[in-house]
């Protein structure tokens, strides 16, 4: 029993470095590529060669979650190939070993990287791309977060009980930023809806802030059922939202950490924002481990051939050519799923699902086949 472990820890340490090299060379050379594209654009800008670089280093986590996968797959295959070129392999198969008693610790430390990338780089690269993001808008494209939003007018939906215990309140208007920092709105419009769509109220106000939990009105003027105006009082509507809920709402759900995207989803839900995106992105991140196996899989399954066989190059490139596909299949209905034409599960979970079990095929086809 000596020798399947130490051999298994040989071939796990074996792809774990190359799977390391190569999310290092895949993750430079996309940020090369983003940094010349970042210059191209900060040249009609004044924007220093600094602030550039900060962008692009900002943006590494991202890139590095981002093409973990197909590192995997590329790891794997060049960790395999030198395995069956030393003929270590066969080695090993000539002393009992199957391929899928050397396959535990590779596939273990492929759960581990989609596992890490999930539950720690997700956090890191959401809190460095949210700032990557704001710079490139101040720099770059001279935004403004929500303010650059349909004119600065926002749509604001959210649940409003107190006139209904299942009511919903929609609030409009053109957001400010007020120089006390709290975020506020103009030439406010609020209407008050029963759980039935039926009308109860409207309210009418020059201005709003968010603050302490609550929208509160200035000089807001009511309008029941009957058409009737009450006189202009301060009015108070409590919220779930915050200044920084509402702007995510609109940014980029790669900008939110795994950890917080159930809560954030939820509370999208209740104010009635569209969490398609974001429930897309929790689930991606939850698929990402089992994603990371079967690329280990598939990388093992088209790079373990015997050199003495023949057919080398083109199995390696099969299996280059394989991970890309599943890679591009995972891409593709991703955008499926953020336009709701396959439910978020499905087009989260069913690449990484079918690239699982083509990858055990292969390989029960190879070993046992």
């Amino acid at each position: 029993m000596t020798f399947p472990f130490t051999f298994g820890l040989y071939v796990a340490r074996r792809f774990a470095v190359m799977c390391f090299v190569m999310l290092a060379a895949l993750t430079g050379l996309v940020v090369l590529f983003d940094f010349i594209e970042l210059l191209r654009r900060a040249a009609t800008r004044e924007a220093g060669f600094g602030i550039v670089a900060t962008i692009a280093g900002l943006r590494i986590p991202f890139v590095a979650l981002q093409v973990l996968p197909f590192a995997i797959l590329l790891g794997g295959i060049l960790a395999f190939w030198r395995l069956a070129r030393a003929s270590e392999l066969v080695v090993a198969r000539s002393a009992g070993i199957s391929a899928w008693g050397f396959l535990i610790g590779p596939v273990v430390v492929a759960t581990l990287l989609g596992a890490g990338a999930t539950a720690g780089l997700s956090p890191l690269s959401a809190a460095m791309l949210a700032r990557a993001e704001r710079l490139d808008a101040l720099v770059l494209r001279n935004g403004g977060g929500t303010t650059a939003i349909a004119g600065g007018r926002l749509w604001l939906r959210q649940a409003d009980r107190e006139l209904d215990p299942q009511g919903v309140a929609i609030l409009s208007g053109r957001a400010v930023n007020r120089r006390d920092g709290r975020f506020g709105l103009e030439e406010v419009s609020l209407w008050r809806i029963s759980a039935t769509d039926r009308f109860l109220s409207r309210v009418e106000a020059p201005s709003a802030s968010l603050s302490g939990g609550a929208w509160v009105l200035d000089n807001a003027v009511a309008f029941g059922p009957d058409r009737k105006a009450t006189p202009a009082i301060a009015f108070r509507l409590p919220t779930e939202l915050t200044p920084d809920r509402i702007e995510d709402s609109f940014a980029s759900p790669d900008t939110l950490s795994f950890w917080t995207l159930p809560d954030f989803i939820q509370v999208l839900e209740d104010s009635g924002f569209s969490a398609v995106r974001h429930r897309l992105q929790f689930h991606s991140l939850l698929a990402l481990p089992m994603l990371a196996v079967a690329m280990a899989l598939l990388s093992a399954g088209f790079s373990m051939r015997e050199a003495r066989k023949g057919g080398v190059a083109q199995m390696l490139g099969a299996g280059v050519a394989a991970g890309f596909v599943l890679f591009l299949i995972d891409r593709v209905t991703g955008e499926f799923g953020e336009t709701g034409t396959l439910p978020v599960v499905l087009a989260a979970w069913a690449p990484a699902a079918a690239g699982l079990m083509c990858a055990v095929a292969l390989l029960l086809h190879l070993e046992d086949g």
